[in-house]
């Protein structure tokens, strides 16, 4: 019989439709009889035709036993004539018939691949019928159970089929899985199944894949049963999470995101875990049943979940002994057994590992023997001088140093480290100044362990000069890197090696690098030997504070001085630390004080506290000094010094109110269990430092609390017996406190202030309790503000001292409770009508006004105090109520002054003594320079027009003198339109009376203050109309009476009027607007000059120039 190429096939459909029945009717299975497919079907085998079994057997033979080929099938088919073309569709009928289905697939995609489409198995493959199961049918007797978790040795592709088909139970076909897109009307493109079914054969090998991976990695990332032991014997360690375990709560969570509509966290999610798809579970892991959502999982804590159902499911195309566990989901009983199996097949791995390992370091050898034998078979046939004559040519280099050392390679650690110190001082040099600092690992670790002294010197000298002008950055580096040298070598290699790297460059001539000693030497100082801290470190440090000239420089020199103060331990070395505190105290830079306020005092106060000198020696000697300070400055105090002194005693409360805590009777009671209350925000002044946080220095905020509570009771309801700590601070700190506190100058603001806020901070730390009962009856005691003691001259003596303003300010200002705030606005009250009724000096109350005034806190509580003096039935008391008004009213806010003080000031204009209302004279004009209300401005105008216009006013000379002053002051600050409408004209009006005074004693009063006013008001910009109307007569005026009175003094107002006369002269020219301004032009540049030095040679002012101004005799 002639050979026939089964390929060179006809495929029409019409030779197809002519011979329907040639084939299939005559070539049948032997396994006929079996029940036909659906008759409903109209794309199966003919109904005669062996029916088609599901898409898989049990086995792989042929049903009938014979294992008959695709091949064969068409050459039995074709076994009556030679000559015959068998139709393509008669061998496709022949095998669905024979349920060679994944032939039949082959086929068909061979065909489609080939351009020649059969509508048989196109028809076949696209309808879903096909592939039904049949759950609910027995198999037939002689057939073989049919099912997809029986069949063993499946191709590939069948078990893509079957996988795909079992993950997802709704899709039947293989052109099914993307069912929104696909339907089973069987009318589809070729080129879109052909794409289909590639796509789907390609998802299940990666699928197969990924599960292997997760296996495998699950398998080699389980917990060792030693470890597994101690997280069994250890719970409070937590057992690291498993591969598995972590993309199983990945889904979980990016399932509960979706559902909760959290969209775009969702998808941050899920860029941020691009190994896996939450869109499918069984991405996952192999055979691991999906857990309910997160709120289920929420809502059953606690609550064992129902079993899940029993499931067996296969493995993906691989036997069980290929393996590398068994991953078949088990009943929950079974469990331990497979984390049992996984621990064996674990320590299976590792030791395959070790021997995998083994056989390549052998192999490694082997293969350097072969290579050197064949390298000696070549030398063999070649002589030695031929062989280095033929290798000559090769353009090699081992004479220089980098080629020798590129020759040798490092075969050892130490030659490695020999090899980088060699190289290293070459490299440096030639790397860019701005990446220098990525050396520095290099050359520390080759410092670290290089084996020669020499060349570990020069590494550390090149790392200490790797960078010309280091930056901050750069330094922190160095730093770390010094700090991790210093760890790893030991205290005595820090002392020979990197001192005397920082002893080189203490004279360096740029600041950068004397900053990187300074900061090197606070870094490295818990790493130093003891002897060294505080000998050749304290030293170098002490020459470099006196002798720098840099600020930052000196400021890490105290910085670094506090840290060598916290490891310090030799007490001989207090005096020394106690005069470095004083010297950098006295630093011009205000960087370096706070440095030493930050840093070096609370450290330095930490080891007196150690010493058990803090209260013993430290803060007496600083009270000394303020004394000493005090004794020598009767006739002029350094109130410089005395700050120093004084900002230091400030920074030492918190350590010395930790100390009497530590100290307490009650610390051994101390309990830091149960509810310890928290610490209020406000309960401390807000440090300047962490250092000088009280809680920082007990230790912890809890043990502060409880220290706290414990502490308020003791002083409360126990008292202080055998607290010794504090007996020192209230019977030996504070009185000598107050006694320092009478002898400063009251009249010194900055003194009041200095002692106001270190009482407040005083007060403040060691609380409520300990003030009320403790510092307040000692001032009180003092002060002794009772009526009987108005008279007295032993209390008006004190309570004219700076005992009273830093009590007012430093002590009842400590808390503002209403109870706080009465006893303060009594007090000062007391305070007005004792010096008042005494006429006592009142600098003490005014320098209570002016720090209380600069706190807008305090406004209404003074003007409550002021309302008291307005309405006092004495006229004394009302005169100093009217002149407080004067020192509080600039910082007013303009509604308050005119709710509240402007009406007050009024009601003071009313009363029937002139005293009184000449007193409200200075709070008037203030108002008309600070506040900017019409309305309010013209009340006060009005006032004032009444003072200068009414008949009554005529004769009081103190009035006009106090009316001239003020108009002085204000006028340059005040309301042009004010200046030049009523201050101007009135002044002018004054000057023009005072030519016709007979009482030579208050002309020469008048002319003192309206020589003053003029020379104030020269230098402000007047219009010309008042110019020529009213300031240059009110100068001639001034002129006739200086004539008389002093001729030097008449020199200059000739010099102002000729420079007025030129400016009025010049006006269309100079300021076509009309506004000029003597001294200020340059047209009358020397004039002004002149007038400047004429007044620099008058050292007299005020009431000393009445003496001046006598008439010539």
């Amino acid at each position: 019989m002639a050979s026939v190429n089964p390929f060179n096939l006809s495929d029409s459909e019409e030779e197809a439709e002519r011979r329907p029945n040639e084939t299939v009717d005559t070539e049948r299975s032997p396994s006929d009889g079996a029940p036909g497919p659906p008759p409903g079907n109209p794309f199966s085998p003919p109904a005669d035709a062996e029916p088609p079994s599901l898409l898989l057997s049990s086995n792989r033979t042929s049903p009938s036993g014979e294992g008959i080929s695709a091949s064969a099938a068409a050459t039995s088919a074709m076994a009556g004539s030679a000559d015959t073309r068998v139709s393509v569709d008669v061998i496709a009928a022949q095998l669905l018939r024979d349920q060679y289905i994944l032939t039949a697939l082959e086929f068909h995609t061979e065909l489609l691949e080939a351009g020649r489409e059969l509508p048989r198995l196109r028809d076949y493959f696209s309808n879903p019928g096909n592939f039904e199961r049949q759950s609910g049918t027995p198999p037939a007797k002689d057939q073989p159970a049919i099912g997809f978790c029986g069949y063993a040795g499946v191709s590939l592709l069948s078990l893509c089929l079957c996988f795909c088909s079992d993950r997802a139970g709704s899709i039947s076909t293989l052109d099914s899985l993307d069912f929104a897109r696909y339907s089973d009307d069987g009318n589809r493109e070729t080129d879109e199944r052909v794409a289909v079914l590639e796509f789907e054969l390609r998802k299940a090998k990666e699928t197969i894949q990924a599960l292997r991976a997760n296996l495998t990695q699950a398998a080699e990332s389980e917990v060792p049963s030693q470890e597994r032991k101690n997280f069994k014997s250890s719970p409070e360690i937590q057992e690291p999470i498993r591969p598995l375990e972590k993309r199983a709560l990945n889904f979980l969570v990016n399932e509960y995101l979706l559902k909760n509509e959290y969209k775009l966290s969702s998808i941050t999610f899920s860029d941020e875990n691009d190994d896996q798809d939450f869109e499918l579970w069984d991405d996952v892991g192999l055979n691991i049943p999906k857990p309910p959502d997160l709120l289920q999982l929420y809502r059953s804590c606690g609550t064992p979940l129902p079993s899940p159902r029993d499931t067996a499911d296969v493995s993906v195309g691989v036997d069980f002994v290929d393996l590398p566990g068994n991953c078949i989901a088990q009943d929950p009983l079974k469990k331990p057994d497979l984390s049992q199996q996984v621990c064996v097949l674990v320590q299976e791995l590792e030791y395959q590992i070790s021997l995998l390992n083994n056989e390549k370091q052998n192999l490694a050898e082997q293969i350097k023997k072969l290579q050197w034998c064949v390298l000696e078979c070549m030398s063999v046939l070649l002589s030695p001088a031929f062989q280095q004559a033929l290798l000559s040519f090769c353009r090699m280099c081992s004479d220089s140093r980098l080629g020798a050392e590129v020759s040798r390679i490092a075969d050892s650690e130490e030659s490695v480290m020999l090899m980088l110190g060699r190289c290293l001082p070459h490299i440096v040099p030639n790397v860019l100044l701005a990446k220098r600092e990525e050396l520095i690992p290099l050359i520390l670790c080759t410092a670290c362990l290089h084996p020669e002294p020499k060349e570990r010197d020069q590494l550390l000298h090149i790392l200490f000069n790797l960078i010309k002008r280091p930056d901050d950055e750069q330094r922190q580096m160095i730093l770390t890197g010094c700090v991790a040298f210093a760890r790893h070598v030991g205290p005595t290699r820090v002392e020979a090696e990197l001192l005397p790297q920082c002893w080189e460059q203490i004279n360096h001539k740029y600041p950068e690098r004397r900053l990187l000693v300074a900061e090197s030497c606070g870094a490295l100082a818990p790493y130093l030997p003891k002897e060294i801290r505080s000998s050749l470190v304290l030293s170098m440090l002490q020459q470099m504070l006196a002798e720098d000239k840099a600020d930052m420089v000196r400021e890490a020199v105290v910085k670094s001085l506090g840290i060598i103060m916290g490891y310090i331990d030799d007490p001989d070395k207090y005096s020394q630390g106690f005069e470095l505190m004083l010297l950098s105290l006295g630093d011009p830079s205000e960087r370096v004080v706070n440095a030493v306020h930050q840093v070096f005092i609370p450290a330095f106060a930490a080891w007196t506290t150690e010493l058990g000198t803090l209260h013993t020696a430290l803060i007496p000697s600083l009270l000394a000094r303020i004394e000493k300070l005090l004794t020598q400055g009767e006739h002029g105090l350094d109130e410089h010094k005395l700050h120093v002194f004084l900002s230091a005693l400030q920074s030492l409360i918190p350590p010395l109110f930790a100390v009497v805590l530590q100290n307490a009777p009650f610390t051994s009671r101390v309990k830091l269990h149960g509810d310890i209350p928290a610490i209020e925000v406000t309960r401390f002044p807000r440090p300047a430092s962490p250092l000088q946080d009280v809680a920082t220095i007990i230790g912890s905020r809890e043990m502060l609390s409880a220290l706290l509570q414990l502490y308020d009771h003791q002083l409360e309801h126990e008292g202080t017996t055998g607290w010794e700590s504090l007996l020192w601070v209230v019977n030996q700190l504070l009185p000598q406190l107050i006694e320092i506190v009478g002898r400063i100058n009251v009249t010194s603001s900055t003194c009041v202030h200095e002692f106001s806020r270190f009482f407040w901070r005083f007060c403040r730390t060691f609380g409520k309790i300990f003030t009320n009962t403790k510092v307040k009856p000692q001032f009180q005691e003092i002060l002794r503000l009772s009526e009987e003691n108005v008279d007295a001259s032993a209390g008006n003596g004190i309570l004219t001292k700076a005992t009273v303003p830093i009590y007012a300010t430093g002590v009842l200002t400590c808390y503002n409770q209403e109870e706080d705030r009465k006893l303060l606005v009594g007090f000062l009250e007391d305070v007005m009508t004792t010096l008042s009724l005494s006429h006592a000096p009142l600098d003490s109350l005014k320098a209570s006004f002016v720090e209380l005034g600069a706190n807008p806190v305090y406004h209404e509580l003074l003007l409550t105090v002021l309302w008291y003096g307005v309405v006092h039935t004495s006229a004394l008391v009302r005169c100093t109520a009217a002149r407080m008004f004067e020192l509080i009213l600039r910082g007013m806010s303009e509604a308050l002054v005119d709710r509240r003080a402007a009406p007050a000031l009024i009601t003071l204009c009313s009363g029937p003594e002139f005293s009184v209302r000449i007193s409200t004279i200075p709070a008037f004009g203030t108002i008309m320079e600070t506040v900017t209300q019409k309305e309010l401005l013209e009340r006060v105008k009005m006032q004032l027009a009444s003072f200068l216009e009414d008949p009554q006013y005529q004769d009081q000379h103190s009035l006009h003198m106090e009316i001239i002053r003020t108009f002085g002051r204000v006028g340059p600050n005040a309301e042009p339109r004010f200046r030049d409408e009523f201050v101007l004209p009135h002044l002018h009006k004054l000057a023009l009376a005072n030519n016709s005074q007979s009482v030579e004693n208050k002309r020469i009063d008048i002319a003192t203050q309206l020589f003053e006013a003029y020379s104030a008001l020269s230098c402000c910009f007047i219009s010309e109309e008042v110019m020529v109307n009213h300031f240059l007569p009110g100068l001639r005026c001034l002129r006739a009476d200086m004539e008389q009175l002093s001729p030097e003094h008449e020199v200059i107002l000739s010099s102002m009027i000729k420079e007025c006369e030129i400016k009025v002269e010049n006006r269309a020219m100079s300021d076509p607007q009309g506004s000029m301004s003597i001294a200020s032009s340059l047209v009358g540049e020397d004039a002004k000059t002149k007038f400047l030095s004429k007044m620099g040679q008058l050292t007299t002012s005020g009431a000393m120039l009445a003496n001046v101004f006598q008439r010539k005799k």
